[in-house]
């Protein structure tokens, strides 16, 4: 593989990482958002079949706790990518 054939080929994936990479940063800036449209939704449902709010919220505290699972998970894995990146 000579080196204008790598060149060329990093400079044709460089538009499809920007885009993939402002996809990510989008769905991570909705993703609160989201989240509290959900959980809204749901209690919504639970409170029209007749369960109390308290209950309803407990319920959907679960999407909160999900949500929090998977930002902390794509945190670590970007901490770790970046500490492996600086050895």
């Amino acid at each position: 593989m000579s080196a204008a054939s790598v060149f060329t080929s990093i400079v044709k994936s460089i538009p499809h990482l920007i885009r993939m990479s402002l996809t990510l940063f989008w769905m991570y800036i909705t993703l609160d958002w989201r989240v509290r449209k959900t959980r809204k939704a749901f209690e919504k449902q639970l409170l029209q079949q007749g369960m109390s709010k308290e209950d309803a919220k407990r319920l959907s505290a679960c999407y909160e706790e999900l949500k929090n699972s998977i930002s902390a998970v794509v945190k670590q894995g970007l901490g770790r990518g970046f500490s492996l990146s600086y050895k």
